[in-house]
């Protein structure tokens, strides 16, 4: 990174910047409560809100929002008739999966081939530190130069919504000329790169009955209606041979037009095997930014181990399914419903349920914030050009801030490049990028109240 007062500060900083995501990483603050205690949750909301304090923030709360989770408020004012800036990250994080597939324990930051490893060190908490570290490096050369807001968010990766729920009930609370959410990533390592489109995405659980108990296999298997067999039947149903996905009535054939994605780099990024095809038509790009994508996430049925020679008698799945911008979510939702209904084999009882749903995404490149950062990523990354990236992931805020806030400008940036594996086992985060991002925040803040 070449020499500059704001990046020799950051850099000073990373020491500091280690041990405090170390402190919030080891909170198991997953925003399902029927699998992880609510204190935990409750640590890190504390944990943040202190930190905010101490850097000087105002009216720092922790805000009990509709679905029973906090978000983490402050605002620390700037000089008279700046500009306002929102500064987003959450603080509740995926569960760990396995936790015996990890190489080092989730909850526990540990260094390793050069990178900090623990659930939530890249998406998002992470996040939390490079908004912190970009305000201290700024404090240390002539203060802050806009007025900040600050939000933490409890509950972003259950998709309840509870924090776009407060937002619409407070308008005035998150309203900025500039909203930068700390929850997307580079395209690879050193590539600086804004997101530019998020696909929206709706959760249903999935619930098949067939018979009042279950049954002898040997004795009625043959005639028996199987509800898990109805239930595979039903969730095959939703892709094409190829793997495309196939809801009725859905479209599935938008291209992307903007950074293109090499499969080969592709298959190293997702780690897929040897001999093992990718699923799907068009390029990469066209798969995971501009078109729906379904994901069985979980089945309940009997686990191998201690399995009986039965019928079973009922079955559900979790499934989820991302809409690209374009698509309403709540139409999908529709449209995912009656496909599950219609294709329900044997006139086995479905019922659908909406877990939770978010809209897709696109940002107005064209704005001055985005030149603002450009300019302040060519710093942080020399020689590298800012790229513009879609994500095939959701963010349901975004929609909700621009809908309440439609003048203002919003920029995606974050730490969940590829190679942190989000969601997955031994995610991490590279401190070479959290160092980066956070003097590029700074700059950026800093071009966009001089323009």
């Amino acid at each position: 990174m070449s020499s500059n007062p704001v990046a020799e500060t950051v850099s000073s900083l990373m020491p500091r910047a280690k041990e405090e995501l170390t402190a919030l990483v080891a909170f198991k603050s997953v925003a399902d409560f029927d699998q992880f205690p609510r204190s935990e949750s409750v640590g890190a909301a504390n944990w943040i809100a202190s930190a905010l304090r101490a850097e000087g923030f105002q009216d720092v709360d922790l805000l009990d929002t509709p679905d029973g989770t906090q978000s983490v408020y402050g605002y620390l004012p700037g000089p008279e008739g700046a500009k306002t800036v929102l500064l987003y990250a959450h603080y509740d994080v995926q569960p760990p999966l396995d936790e015996a597939a990890w190489a080092t324990p989730p909850f526990e930051l540990t260094e390793r081939d050069g990178r900090w490893y623990g659930r939530g060190a890249a998406d998002c908490k992470g996040g939390v530190l490079m908004h912190l570290l970009a305000l201290r490096a700024l404090k240390a050369h002539g203060g802050v130069p806009v007025h900040v807001k600050f939000i933490a968010e409890g509950s972003e990766e259950q998709g309840t919504g509870g924090l776009e729920r407060y937002a619409e009930q407070h308008p005035e609370l998150l309203a900025a000329d500039t909203i930068v959410i700390g929850d997307a990533g580079n395209f690879r390592v050193g590539l600086p790169t804004v997101t530019s489109t998020l696909r929206g995405m709706t959760l249903v659980r999935v619930m098949v009955d067939t018979l009042e108990g279950n049954l002898h296999s040997g004795q009625f298997g043959g005639a028996a209606p199987d509800a898990l067999a109805a239930l595979i039947r039903v969730l095959d149903s939703l892709r094409a041979e190829d793997g495309s996905t196939t809801v009725d009535g859905l479209a599935s054939d938008s291209a992307w037009e903007g950074l293109a994605y090499d499969e080969e780099q592709f298959r190293r990024d997702a780690r897929v095997l040897d001999g093992v095809e990718l699923i799907g038509s068009g390029s990469v790009a066209d798969r995971i930014w501009a078109r729906p994508a379904v994901t069985v996430l979980g089945i309940d049925c009997p686990p191998v181990v201690g399995a009986t020679p039965s019928v079973q008698a009922s079955a559900r799945a979790l499934v989820s399914l991302r809409v690209p911008p374009g698509v309403d979510a709540g139409e999908a939702t529709k449209l995912l419903q009656a496909h599950l209904e219609a294709r329900t084999p044997w006139g086995a009882r479905v019922a659908v349920e909406q877990i939770g749903q978010g809209q897709a995404f696109r940002a107005d490149t064209t704005s001055p914030a985005y030149q603002a950062m450009a300019d302040a990523m060519a710093v942080a990354y020399p020689g590298e050009e800012m790229q513009y990236a879609g994500q095939g992931g959701s963010i349901p805020l975004c929609n909700t801030l621009a809908a309440l806030y439609p003048r203002a400008e919003i920029l995606l940036i974050g730490l969940s490049e590829p190679e942190a594996q989000i969601h997955a086992v031994n995610e991490s985060v590279s401190p070479e990028e959290l160092e980066r991002l956070s003097v590029a925040e700074a700059l950026f803040l800093r071009n966009y109240a001089a323009g």
